[in-house]
This record gives C-alpha cells, sequence and structure tokens, in this order.
C-alpha cells in the first residue's frame, strides 16, 4: 500500500509534490527511514513473547518428604507421563532404582521435553536396536526377590533387597508356603501367609497389578508387602519387626 493511500485527496497533491522534489535530491534517504520505524518495533515484541514463553516453560522442583514415592508425586503434580517421565526427568538425581527415593531429595518437575531433532534420533535408533529379551529369574528366595523389584521399580513402589530379605527370613524363614495358625489373625480367620506372612485383606487392598491373585505367590506377596510397607511405613526399608 502506498503512503498516499493514507490520506484524502486534498493532501495527496502536496505530498507528491513532496516525494518528486525528494526524488531529485535522494529518495533512497526517505524509504530506509520508514523502513526502519517498523523494523525495529517487532524484535522487541519477539523477545518479549519469547521472555513470556520461557517463563511459563520452567520446570518446578519438590522436596522429597517421607512416605512419598514417584507415583504419588507424580499424580500430586498432575504430570504428563506420569511417574515414568519423572524418574526419566530426574534418573541421575534418583539413581537406577526408581522404587528408592529418601526425604530430602530434590526434584525437577516438568522438565522441558527434548529438542524433536533429539527424539527422531532416539527413536531412529529404537527402531534399529533388537528388542531386548525379557529378564528370565531363579525360582528361588533370590529370583523372587529380583523379580519382585521389577515389578515394584514399575510401579514406584520403594524397597530394597536387603530390606526385603531381611524381613522375608525374620517372618516366614524364606518358606513361600509359610503360614500362622495361631495369633489373633488367624483366630479371626484370616491367617498371615507367605514370604511375608500377609493376610488375605491386606493382600487384596494392596496387590500389585499384573502378579499373581494366589497370597502364596512368592512375587505378589512381596510386593502386595511391600506396598502396604511403603503407605504405613515409607518403605519396607523402614520395617525391623512386626508390622
Amino acid at each position: 500500500m502506498s503512503i498516499t493511500g493514507k490520506h484524502d485527496r486534498r493532501k495527496s497533491t502536496s505530498l507528491t509534490r513532496g516525494f518528486i522534489a525528494a526524488a531529485t535530491g535522494g529518495v533512497a534517504l526517505v524509504l530506509p527511514l520508514v523502513g526502519a520505524g517498523f523494523a525495529s518495533a517487532a524484535p522487541a515484541q519477539a523477545a518479549t513473547a519469547k521472555e513470556i514463553s520461557v517463563q511459563k516453560a520452567a520446570p518446578a522442583t519438590y522436596s522429597v518428604i517421607a512416605g512419598d514415592t514417584l507415583s504419588k508425586i507424580a499424580k500430586a503434580h498432575s504430570l504428563s507421563g506420569g511417574w515414568q517421565k519423572l524418574y526419566a526427568d530426574n534418573r541421575e538425581v534418583v539413581g537406577d532404582n526408581p522404587g528408592l527415593i529418601v526425604p530430602g531429595m530434590t526434584l525437577t518437575i516438568g522438565a522441558a521435553t527434548p529438542a524433536a531433532t533429539t527424539v527422531k534420533t532416539a527413536a531412529a535408533s529404537a527402531a534399529t536396536t533388537p528388542a531386548a529379551k525379557p529378564a528370565t529369574y531363579a525360582n528361588n528366595l533370590d529370583g523372587w526377590i529380583r523379580e519382585a523389584l521389577a515389578v515394584m521399580a514399575q510401579h514406584g513402589i520403594p524397597g530394597g533387597y536387603d530390606s526385603i530379605h531381611r524381613n522375608i527370613m525374620r517372618e516366614s524363614s524364606g518358606n513361600p508356603l509359610a503360614i500362622n495358625n495361631w495369633d489373633s489373625n488367624a483366630a479371626k480367620g484370616t491367617p498371615s501367609k507367605g514370604l511375608l506372612q500377609i493376610i488375605d485383606p491386606t493382600f487384596r487392598a494392596y496387590h500389585v497389578p499384573g502378579t499373581s491373585m494366589d497370597s502364596y505367590d512368592p512375587v505378589a506377596n512381596i510386593t502386595a508387602a511391600c506396598n502396604y510397607a511403603a503407605d504405613k511405613y515409607g518403605s519396607i526399608d523402614n520395617v525391623f519387626g512386626a508390622y
């Protein structure tokens, strides 16, 4: 659109004469000034929009307290991607076991998503990498604990190998078919069962999806008991006696 289009007909004559006069004296000096006037405002506006965008995308931090799990924290903050995203963003802080977080840890919530090029590269790499074979576990106490830990990690349930082993040896001496038929629970018709001596109502309430519904099943028994211990004591790591 020409500049004369912004004025009425009465002023167009004088403006036209002005431009003709300018042409003889160097119109190149006039036109760049008009262009620069518009261009100078655009970068300032773009910078402001960028700053606002960065502020909105800034991640938050959270300090872990007793009883927390990655799953609980992700749900409390409505984190897209759940505990898996929270763990991926904080793996250097948490370590190799996502089920083991301790009070005082500082976690980043809502970290920026990696650049699209990085995501594409990772996807391309995954497409060319053979799928990992499912892990296999020995059918003994060591294998049961290790398989239970893998399941617990998937569900954000805290607990360590040594703590689970310690409590199993106290409760059942490692016998997955152990049952207590003499205490108050047994008198009520709900005897304690399995490796970690859990009663059926508690087993059903804290059963971990993907495991057997049989309370004598070693992995199902361990994971349900650890899930219960996490809810009541923060972690099976904090249990050193009857629970």
